[in-house]
């Protein structure tokens, strides 16, 4: 895009914020009675990113590193950041720094999200925490404060993963997490990663100069939306996160006999499907034998050869478990593979399940979730303890630095949607509590 209608674009964004169509209703915890950040510059800011890659149905289309990705950066980038007195700073993986320096030569506290979306998302998902994290910065401008830590926000590369099927592209880069080969891939249109890297000002020929030691990070803290209904449901307005949820997939196949369906007789039959059915209640039955918050799915199947008067032959599926515990998806596995065998020998098919990908859990720092607490209620917020059953990038930084993450209100636990909403005095709190946690780690 020109910068002429970049910027033609920008002023349509500043004037429309006002008349942006999400609505809020009251929030789900009362708010305190003086805010030291500013929610109105926060609700202007969100709405002014949401024009970039808005639909036309409702919801933002913002998937990294297309050109409404690059167009929000440079908003960010051009128009928040210098407003605040940032300079902003891109990493080889494309991932966006803006810097503050501390009195004392000490580890950086480190406070962030992404902005990029899946297709037809709400505005929240990311952007509260990305946009939060530059709120926090103008405050303390304004109110003069200085930090002995340096401070620095960052908004994290292509997070999603919806583009080359990668998430926590910049965050991975920070602990050097990447696969074989993924520097080598292309994109649906044929152009590869390292020229979409390139679009956004990354650099993958220097991606070992994105790599954080550990120690230099004196805690990292992230803002999100929930993104589930705990929070909602219960009236709380403020989450303290436990931990991300580990994440283990496996490949599920079954063989069975592909045949006419009008000539082969039910009790000769070898279902591949039929089976594949079964397993699939298996895994609803084992995941919810024990009480908890684990989880699992199957949320994509193949069937083979896929025609109505054909007796399926061969079923291609995938297992996902996500608990905070591996103790406890292991437990969950060995059953559903018990039940595999069984399921197995009774229709006279093969079943195979192989692991293909594996995150392990996150747990956030007892202290750095103690002090979110502790500033949730200074500030008069009741909390709630939980997991994280989505991914973030807080799990990567966990690795070098301790970490902690805040939760706010989805209000019917829906995101991923245009659908999605966060009240913006609950938006508001989350900020509040991110602002006080990163002065009171500051003083520790």
């Amino acid at each position: 895009m020109r910068r002429r209608e970049f910027n033609s674009r920008l002023m349509a964004a500043a004037a429309g914020a006002a008349m942006f169509p999400w609505s809020n209703a009251a929030p789900a915890g009362s708010p305190i009675p003086e805010y030291t950040i500013n929610p109105q510059r926060l609700r202007a800011s969100l709405e002014e990113l949401a024009q970039f890659g808005r639909n036309p149905q409702g919801g933002v289309t913002r998937v990294a590193w297309t050109q409404a990705d690059i167009d929000g950066r440079r908003f960010v980038m051009e128009k928040l950041m210098p407003a605040v007195g940032l300079k902003a700073r891109v990493d080889p993986a494309g991932s966006i720094y803006g810097r503050r320096e501390g009195k004392e030569n000490l580890p950086v506290i480190l406070f962030g999200s992404h902005i990029d979306t899946v297709p037809e998302a709400g505005i929240f998902d990311g952007a509260l925490g990305t946009l939060s994290a530059i709120e926090i910065m103008r405050t303390l401008q304004e109110r003069k404060i200085s930090t002995r830590h340096p401070l620095e926000c960052v908004i994290w590369s292509n997070e999603e993963g919806t583009h080359y099927g990668r998430g926590l592209f910049g965050s991975r880069a920070v602990v050097g997490d990447f696969e074989a080969g993924e520097f080598e891939e292309k994109d649906e249109q044929g152009v590869p990663i390292r020229a979409a890297v390139a679009s956004i000002g990354g650099d993958l020929a220097r991606i070992k100069e994105a790599l954080r030691k550990p120690g230099e990070i004196a805690a990292y803290l992230e803002l999100h939306i929930e993104q589930g209904g705990i929070l909602d449901r219960a009236g709380v307005p403020v989450g303290v996160v436990e931990g991300i949820v580990g994440i283990v997939r496996y490949q599920a196949v079954v063989t069975g006999e592909a045949n006419h369906a009008g000539t082969t007789p039910m009790p000769g039959r070898r279902d591949a499907l039929v089976a594949a059915a079964r397993l699939v209640i298996a895994v609803q039955e084992e995941t919810t034998r024990d009480a908890g918050r684990q989880v699992g799915t199957v949320g994509k199947l193949s069937v083979a050869p896929g025609a109505p008067n054909i007796i399926p032959g061969r079923v291609e599926f995938v297992i996902e478990l996500r608990d905070l515990s591996m103790e406890k998806i292991s437990g969950i596995f060995q059953r559903i593979r018990k039940r595999a065998d069984e399921i197995a020998a009774s229709s006279g098919t093969r079943i195979s399940m192989t692991p293909t990908s594996t995150h392990l859990p996150a747990p956030a720092t007892p202290w750095v979730r103690d002090a979110i607490a502790n500033e949730a209620a200074n500030a008069g917020f009741k909390t709630m303890t939980l997991p994280s059953g989505a991914g973030h990038d807080a799990q990567m930084i966990a690795r070098v630095a301790p970490m902690g993450m805040i939760f706010v209100p989805s209000v019917g636990g829906i995101s991923h949607s245009p659908k999605e909403m966060t009240r913006w005095d609950d938006a508001a709190n989350g900020c509040e509590v991110l602002y006080r946690t990163i002065l009171a780690i500051d003083k520790r």
